[in-house]
């Protein structure tokens, strides 16, 4: 498989105030489009091979703000973990009632039937479907692969592109309006860039 160059989208005013965002379908800020803008050198330099971005509007509005037009594929394996009933919480609010909770071992709280909640073991699964159809689209192609997704999933991507388990995409810190590259070395996955800003 080619590189892979993951791109959380820009600021919204859940991610800035730290509230769990899952399938609420926030608009950016204007600093979140101005972080979208400021990755444009970063893809630009890369040979771009195929474009998969999440449905929700502030992966699809980074996604056209970074110069992605034309074949790009909306997947909805790209949207971010669904918190169920931690969706618009904080983690210091959930921490009042579950004092040691941590999203990568505890879970969530399961949600109304529109957002019943994931598993980590679910979000995984669907971060390897994404890595089969990545591999596909690259299989007959040189250059690289672009995801614009969310911080969770992509930190998931992230460890199963590895070869780890879901739970350790806790170990990667991802920031708003960044890119990361993983690649390879000798022939074996890894991290090749992470957490990547404009003026970075």
């Amino acid at each position: 498989m080619g590189d892979l160059l993951l791109v959380r989208h820009g600021e919204t005013e859940w991610s800035r105030s730290g509230r769990h965002t899952g399938l609420t379908d926030v608009p950016l800020t204007e600093r979140g489009r101005e972080e979208a803008r400021g990755l444009v050198p970063l893809i630009r330099s890369h040979r771009i091979a195929a474009c998969f971005v999440s449905p929700l509007q502030r992966a699809r509005e980074t996604a056209e703000l970074i110069g992605l037009h034309g074949a790009v594929r909306v997947d909805a394996d790209l949207v971010e973990w669904d918190y169920g009933d931690y969706e618009g919480v904080t983690t210091v609010e959930i921490q009042r009632e579950r004092p040691d909770w941590f999203l990568f071992r505890d879970g969530v709280a399961p949600g109304p039937p529109e957002h019943p909640g994931e598993t980590v073991q679910q979000v995984g699964a669907r971060a390897d479907r994404m890595l089969g159809k990545v591999e596909a689209a690259l299989a007959d192609t040189e250059g690289v692969a672009v995801l614009v997704s969310h911080g969770h999933f992509l930190r998931v991507l992230t460890a199963r592109r590895l070869g780890l388990p879901p739970q350790d995409g806790a170990l990667f810190q991802l920031a708003t309006g960044a890119v990361c590259r993983l690649g390879t070395e000798h022939g074996r996955p890894v991290i090749a860039g992470w957490n990547v800003r404009a003026g970075s």
